[in-house]
């Protein structure tokens, strides 16, 4: 992998480069990880003129779910109390003759910006922007074989669940034997927090379970996500308790598994972010849904659950081969609950079979 990361640092470089900035201090944790193979707590990474440094407060651990710095590349280990390694690593780009610094103003506080300019003054210190994000968009068959076996995990815990009795049990309770089953097959860990809905609550994006407890003739949704070696991935199913489902939630369920495939077959090299998001809000909106629908259609998924692209109504710009994203359309009806399917795939041309479906969990409308 040492290569991996100095290819991706190489390529940072290259975009410094044009901006005019020959040095760069990267700070967000993901985008650290991202370039160095690890972000142990507080490190930074410091492209320099003559060597790059990975500086931290502590030794790295080596853990999964820290990762593991490239081999190639210098770790510092500030003394204890040795203060902001991004300070510190303002002090290292000047000692190799550094007179610029890219910095991530998005990522920075006002109080690090100011104490990197009180230190070091004789930098120009410049924007980096978006510059990693935009790497990490478009994932490398590695990246995409973490994201595989997430998901295969997320698959796992999800079915081991629908196996067992539910009614009785509150959404919290759930949610948690949900991420612990994750962690017992090889998760880092969930990668968010687990939500359980049941009843009214079903359908709700972002539901924080709660202490209701499932009854029967429920809509009970589940979403869930597992982090593997830093990469997380994403899954939601919506099912029905105990008898045969009602006629409004077999309708219910069926428009939004059409809003979802919609989705899914959209995403083809090349279309643009808005038109997946049309593709399926059309469905939910021919049926008189176009309130309180989700803000979004999808987004990237990666090193972090929430990345580029978003697919989105007013989202910028297209897709392309092995950009990993959920389709995860959505309709919920205040006091009765609702319906969410949620499927992580992975962009792929139509000659490599379409689009790659990491989770595979049936989206068949089950009565538990």
């Amino acid at each position: 992998m040492s290569e991996v990361y100095a290819a991706r640092r190489e390529r940072l470089r290259e975009r410094c480069a044009a901006g005019g900035s020959a040095t760069a201090l990267v700070t967000r944790p993901a985008n650290v990880r991202y370039l160095a193979g690890a972000a142990p707590r507080g490190a930074v990474l410091l492209l320099g003129r003559s060597e790059d440094l990975l500086l931290c407060g502590a030794p790295p651990s080596g853990e999964a779910g820290e990762g593991r710095p490239d081999e190639a590349l210098r770790v510092q280990v500030l003394p204890r109390g040795g203060g902001d390694a991004a300070v510190a690593a303002a002090d290292a780009a000047i000692a190799q003759g550094a007179d610029s610094l890219a910095v991530e103003e998005h990522h920075l506080t006002v109080t690090r910006h100011r104490a990197i300019g009180s230190v070091a003054p004789q930098l120009r210190l410049a924007d980096l922007g978006g510059a990693v994000e935009q790497l990490r968009v478009i994932k490398d068959e590695e990246e995409i074989s973490c994201l595989r076996i997430g998901a295969e995990i997320a698959d796992q815990a999800l079915g081991e669940l629908l196996e067992s009795i539910l009614v009785g049990r509150t959404e919290r309770h759930l949610a948690l034997e949900l991420e612990r089953r994750l962690v017992d097959h090889g998760a880092d860990g969930p990668a968010f927090a687990t939500s359980v809905g049941t009843g009214p609550n079903s359908g709700r994006r972002g539901h924080r379970p709660t202490d209701r407890r499932v009854e029967e003739g429920d809509f009970l949704s589940v979403c869930l996500g597992a982090t593997y070696r830093g990469y997380r991935c994403e899954i939601g199913r919506t099912f029905v308790i105990g008898t045969s489902p009602a006629d409004w939630q077999i309708d219910l369920y069926d428009l939004v598994f059409a809003a979802q495939r919609a989705g899914r077959e959209a995403l083809v090299p090349g279309a643009a972010y808005r038109d997946v998001d049309r593709a399926a809000r059309q469905v939910l909106g021919s049926a008189g849904h176009t309130e309180g629908l989700p803000p979004l259609t999808g987004h990237g998924v990666g090193l972090e659950i929430d990345e580029d692209p978003q697919l989105a109504p007013a989202a910028m710009g297209k897709l392309d081969t092995c950009v990993p994203v959920t389709v995860e359309p959505g309709v919920h009806l205040p006091g009765r609950g609702g319906v969410r399917i949620d499927d992580t795939l992975v962009v792929r041309p139509e000659a490599d079979g379409g689009p790659e479906l990491l989770t595979i969990t049936t989206k068949e409308l089950l009565a538990l």
